[in-house]
């Protein structure tokens, strides 16, 4: 019981942060814009969705380990992704370029 009420507080942090981060930093949501951002070496932060097809996710890891990015694991869906980051359709992932006033980076 305990590990599942750790978990449940760990998406409630990270969905805060989140949030923070889409008000105040500058982040690209989506797959195309994710690529580009690590491609370019702008992103500093990935976050994956926990449905998000396995070919496309190890795709992401790749450019993210080239480019030197760190990737976190979203443990909801794509609908509960897109819901965190104040969005009313579904993301797959999300890059951050620019944490703003979260602490988003320095917790990964």
């Amino acid at each position: 019981m305990a590990p599942s009420k750790k978990s449940k507080k760990s998406v409630e942090s990270i969905n805060s942060k989140l949030q923070l981060v889409m008000r105040s930093g500058k982040s690209a949501l989506g797959y195309k814009t994710t690529v580009k951002a690590l491609r370019n070496t702008k992103a500093k932060l990935v976050i994956i969705s926990s449905n998000c097809p396995p070919l496309r996710k190890s795709e992401i890891e790749y450019y993210a380990m080239l480019a030197k990015c760190t990737v976190h694991h979203y443990a909801g869906t794509n609908s509960d992704l897109g819901t965190a980051c104040g969005k009313f359709y579904r993301v797959s992932m999300i890059s951050v370029t620019d944490q703003g006033d979260s602490d988003i980076l320095s917790s990964h």
